[in-house]
């Protein structure tokens, strides 16, 4: 093992004084908009916080670094969110990370400060070295940095021994190049975020109607009769979501909100804009909200179809020409009791049957959900579950209807669809090694899961991550620690230091990028990017402000550096990254649905990637029908005095970036390790607010602890907690994972809550 003494992978305690503040009644309104005033201009000053926000989403401006959700065709003057404005102010503040600051603190120095002082540390300004031995970056030339890595890629001899990380935030142009660079290299290792997030997504809707993606538009919400919001809270992590819901109930949508907590923008929203227009009102979103316990969402599923039968509420026709597996189905819910469906969701049979008859009533429904059940064992069944709903009435490929999984990273979809996947289809890799000469390889890559077990068994030379902060996504905290220190090399490619700069391999390498929000000049001149939303629209991304340092380079000028300085295939890489065209002109040819790209990325708003099942009710199955796929509600009982644990975000926090140590909307201020927890429960174990508890994960034999939690009383069903993320990841089990996606299950984890101090009690 290589990894330094003294160096903490885990966040540090937190000795903040804990504020419990009443939960917020609405979300948005002039909170939000003083909270994204407030953050951009103690980060960027005035003058850069107006250019920044009045070019965010807007045409000829940059996508949003935060998340997914796309832009309404007809945009406003301002077109951001509350965390969508923190994002901005976060990558473009004037604070520099540089050679000076490095020279400050050792990498054990920095791994005791908190994710949230990291990150506020402002921009890294140079390529940095943390060389065999030491214990402190210094400066380092990009040529150095690339000779370093080709060194390394060319001594192991293996390109299986390298792994090539993506986050959800590189361009498709970088990503197209960097699938490109490591399949010309001869390996399909390229984990990427989707496969600690909505790998289950992908995994169900292709098995179900033959296409890993939603199948609505933001258009469908303005026609929809009702939609369902499942496992997901928009109101942080996908604020802008909620005009569309908004709108959508004007309309006169119902809204269904599922979900173990109440979440405050789906109760009540007030869009900051309607102050200009001196609307002062603010609207109620959800009908009913139905609190399922954590990991009941499956058996609410099979009520709510039990419903939809006895209504006769079935799409006969469509099911009978355009589906398979119905009978299945109906045998399998129909012998599921209501005693059974009750007692796992936590619901009771009037809730659902409500619910059902206003999903039965509607002639265009929408399925939208995220996480919440995803991050599950039976991940990729609860979403076919989903599916099954919507099939059974006919919701999908019409106007105001369709599955909508909800993205989190602003172009983590528009990664995978132009090559990063570690089980890349063999039709995909035809067509790319026709368009680019190449012969890539067959054999399935590593995703995270599996990327981190062969780092643990001393199987990786190289761990290159394009973007993101991979110790604090990932599970099982030390034992990805302990993998990543047994590397021989790890890059980060990053805008912003965290905490993969301090948890490293025998060497690591800091290649700063250019941010979202800034000019990219290459030879050629000014450059654009593309992206993907979550609803399949390719559009363009420009930045406007002058880079934070002259050190600086793109994604896409990294990435072919580092080609051809490492392949020898005869490509002339540079000449590509000259003139970003040349890259699209390329993806043309290699991609399907990408045909005339330079084109068609230049129309307003882009365009529409080909989604059969939305476009024609198409499904690309063996049998070119969309299935309806049965499956037994999993096991959700846990042994008493044991509780199960999912971990969330904070309001301040987008995935793994915490802006500040407050939960706004849920009235938790100034510390982030608590613990939300039924007050009941605690009633029960004599615990008041702020008591003091160790918690400690059990799996396979296994236990996991993370001492120090403060819990507190919260509207959340009994027998289930949730504790904020990346403070909780050290809890979640690497071999516990998702059938079929293997997705880490951090919203199922089985926990016991203890005394400090407490020894666990050994059964008979």
């Amino acid at each position: 093992m290589s990894g330094r003494e003294g160096v903490s992978p885990i966040t540090p305690r937190d000795n903040n004084v804990l504020k419990i503040k009443n939960t917020k009644s609405i979300a948005a309104g002039i909170p939000a908009a003083t909270s994204s005033l407030i953050h951009g201009i103690k980060k960027m000053g005035v003058t850069k916080t107006i250019k920044t926000l009045k070019t965010v989403n807007q045409k000829d401006g940059f996508d949003c670094p935060g998340c997914a959700w796309p832009d309404p065709e007809h945009s406003t003057a301002f077109e951001f969110c509350e965390n969508g404005a923190k994002a901005v102010a976060d990558e473009a503040m004037k604070a520099k990370v540089n050679p000076d600051f490095f020279a400050k603190f050792t990498v054990q120095e920095l791994s005791q400060k908190s994710d949230f002082w990291l990150n506020n540390q402002g921009r890294i300004s140079h390529p940095m070295v943390l060389k065999e031995g030491s214990d402190r970056y210094e400066e380092i030339s990009w040529q150095s940095a690339f000779d370093l890595i080709s060194q390394n890629i060319k001594q192991s001899g293996d390109p299986n021994r390298s792994v090539f990380y993506t986050s959800g935030r590189t361009s498709n142009e970088a990503a197209f190049l960097y699938q490109l660079f490591a399949r010309t290299l001869g390996t399909n290792n390229m984990p990427d975020c989707s496969n600690m997030c909505h790998e289950s997504s992908g995994r169900g809707l292709g098995e179900a109607i033959g296409i890993g993606k939603g199948t609505v538009t933001l258009d469908d919400f303005n026609h929809s009769d009702l939609v369902m919001v499942i496992g997901q809270n928009p109101g942080t992590n996908h604020p802008r979501m909620l005009t569309a819901l908004r709108d959508a109930k004007r309309n006169g949508a119902r809204i269904i909100h599922v979900n173990p907590l109440p979440e405050t923008g789906l109760v009540r929203f007030k869009h900051p804009q309607d102050y200009m227009k001196l609307s002062f009102g603010s609207e109620a979103l959800a009908d009913i909200h139905l609190q399922v316990k954590i990991g009941g969402d499956a058996a609410l599923m099979h009520g709510l179809m039990k419903v939809q039968l006895e209504l006769d509420a079935i799409d006969h026709e469509f099911i009978k020409q355009s589906t398979s597996g119905f009978d299945e189905l109906v045998d399998k819910v129909t012998s599921t009791t209501w005693e059974q469906i009750e007692t796992d969701s936590g619901l009771t049979r009037f809730q659902i049957e409500t619910a059902g008859r206003m999903l039965a009533k509607s002639n265009a429904s929408i399925s939208c959900w995220a996480m919440g059940l995803t991050q599950h064992r039976n991940g990729v069944a609860v979403i076919q579950e989903v599916s099954n709903l919507m099939l059974m009435g006919g919701h999908i490929g019409k106007p105001g209807a369709g599955l909508c999984p909800v993205r989190g990273h602003s172009n983590v979809q528009g990664d995978r669809t132009v090559g990063i996947w570690e089980r890349p289809t063999e039709s995909f890799l035809e067509r790319m090694d026709a368009a680019c000469g190449i012969t890539s390889p067959r054999e399935h890559g590593v995703d995270v899961v599996e990327a981190i077990k062969q780092m643990d068994d001393g199987d990786v030379d190289l761990f290159f991550c394009m973007g993101g902060n991979f110790i604090s996504a990932t599970p099982d905290t030390e034992v990805t620690a302990n993998g990543l220190n047994k590397v021989k090399l790890t890059v980060q490619v990053s805008t912003k230091l965290n905490r993969s700069h301090l948890v490293t391999g025998e060497t690591a390498l800091i290649l700063p990028c250019l941010g979202r929000t800034e000019i990219d000049v290459q030879e050629s001149g000014e450059q654009f990017v593309t992206v993907e939303n979550s609803m399949g629209v390719v559009h363009t991304s420009r930045g406007g402000l002058k880079p934070a340092s002259s050190m600086l380079r793109s994604e896409p000028w990294i990435v072919a550096s580092l080609a051809s300085v490492v392949l020898e295939d005869g490509r002339d890489w540079m000449s590509m990254v000259n003139n970003y065209d040349s890259i699209r002109n390329l993806m043309s040819e290699a991609l399907a649905g990408f045909e005339d790209y330079n084109t068609r990325v230049r129309q307003s708003h882009g365009f529409y990637l080909p989604n059969p099942p939305r476009d024609s009710r198409s499904f690309n199955t063996p049998d070119k029908k969309a299935h309806f796929i049965s499956h037994d509600l999993p096991d959700v009982s846990i042994p008493d005095e044991m509780f199960v644990m999912m971990t969330i975000r904070s309001h301040d926090q987008y995935n793994t970036t915490i802006y500040d140590l407050h939960d706004r909307y849920r009235g938790i201020h100034g510390n982030r390790r608590v613990v939300l927890m039924n007050a009941n429960d605690m009633i029960e174990r004599g615990w008041k607010s702020r008591h003091i508890v160790d918690i400690v994960s059990h799996h396979n034999g296994a236990d996991r602890r993370s001492d120090g939690w403060q819990v507190i009383a919260y509207d959340i069903p009994r027998g289930n907690i949730a504790t904020y993320f990346p403070e909780a990841n050290v809890l979640v089990p690497l071999d516990s994972t998702a059938a079929k996606s293997n997705t880490p299950t951090s919203k199922w984890i089985i926990c016991s809550l203890l005394e400090p101090g407490m020894e666990i009690l050994e059964e008979e």
